[in-house]
């Protein structure tokens, strides 16, 4: 099963990008072996699109899993959509293929499809995920960001990468790149928190005026904190699932496929796997998109609570 058309979205170097993912991140007490269990139950169920990063911490784990898949001749390589991220302690230029090397090691595999910076703000280079001084601020680095992607660039121009991207950029992030002098490969995609209560509209209508995909994370606030709303016993998203014998996650996927998002979905259990990619066979009405468009009240569930992080320059 190749990648189709009618589940892909053609990126703005004229490469394949599934619509729908399925994302890899798992809290430090899940362990790394249930995200390869899970890869390789999504790969089963139809997911072709595998979000990972380093900062995850288990490629290897789903590296091995995609490598069964194929074994076994449930998939080929070409048939995977992989994407991993650039984390923040290797933005230096001369660190950015390494990095990505490092990463291609961990699975095994000769080249990823999609690598993205993770977020915009550089941390002091090194082997430490999170550098902290004495005091247990987060050790912060000033690079520039211009330089950061022109890595990227020979990354994609060696053949390690088949397309760049980023995550977490607002508007004036993606105008820094897209107005850098002698850029050679616009940014494909922009991955950020998306889901029915931070909507990202503007950013949208922006990324999509620049041909760049919007792809969320969180669609359906997996990862929320026990004080945060539950986005998926919103009243209006349950109606809604009521009438057309779906669940409320159901619904939010669709409503981002529906938008022209590429929308990740992240689950370790079977059954939710499973459901979360049955989002192909039903259609959600314009009074339906109204309604969950309505919902917006532009609130994250994505906080970073390191200790001395500058000002989030994720607004829109």
């Amino acid at each position: 099963m190749e990648l189709k058309q009618s589940h892909s979205v053609r990126l703005n170097d004229g490469h394949l990008m599934p619509t729908l993912g399925f994302g890899t991140y798992a809290p430090d007490h899940t362990p790394k072996s249930k995200a390869g269990e899970a890869t390789k139950v999504a790969i089963d169920v139809g997911f072709r699109d595998i979000d990972a990063a380093f900062f995850y911490q288990n490629e290897e784990e789903v590296g091995k899993a995609i490598r069964e898949k194929i074994a076994d001749g449930t998939v080929k390589r070409e048939d995977i959509f992989y994407t991993t991220k650039l984390w923040t302690t290797f933005f230096r230029p001369e660190l950015v293929r390494p990095a990505l090397e490092r990463s291609l090691k961990k699975l095994q595999l000769d080249y990823v499809d999609l690598f993205i910076i993770h977020n915009p703000l550089a941390m002091k280079s090194g082997e430490e995920l999170l550098p902290r001084d004495a005091s247990g601020n987060i050790i912060f680095d000033t690079v520039d960001l211009h330089d950061t992607w022109e890595a990227l660039e020979k990354c994609k121009d060696a053949g390690l990468t088949k397309s760049i991207g980023v995550s977490n950029f607002n508007r004036k992030l993606l105008e820094l790149i897209l107005n850098k002098p002698g850029l050679k490969y616009k940014p494909t995609c922009n991955q950020v928190e998306c889901h029915p209560y931070l909507n990202q509209s503007k950013l949208l209508e922006f990324c999509k005026s620049k041909n760049i995909v919007l792809v969320a994370y969180s669609a359906m606030a997996s990862h929320r904190d026990p004080n945060c709303p539950y986005l998926l016993e919103e009243p209006t998203l349950k109606s809604i699932a009521k009438k057309h014998s779906r669940s409320p996650g159901q619904v939010a996927l669709r409503y981002q496929l529906q938008r022209g998002v590429v929308v990740l979905a992240k689950s370790f259990s079977e059954k939710r796997i499973k459901e979360n990619f049955q989002v192909f066979d039903f259609e959600l009405t314009p009074e339906d998109m109204q309604a969950i468009d309505g919902l917006n009240r532009n609130f994250r569930y994505a906080k970073l609570q390191f200790s001395g992080w500058p000002e989030i320059p994720w607004g829109w």
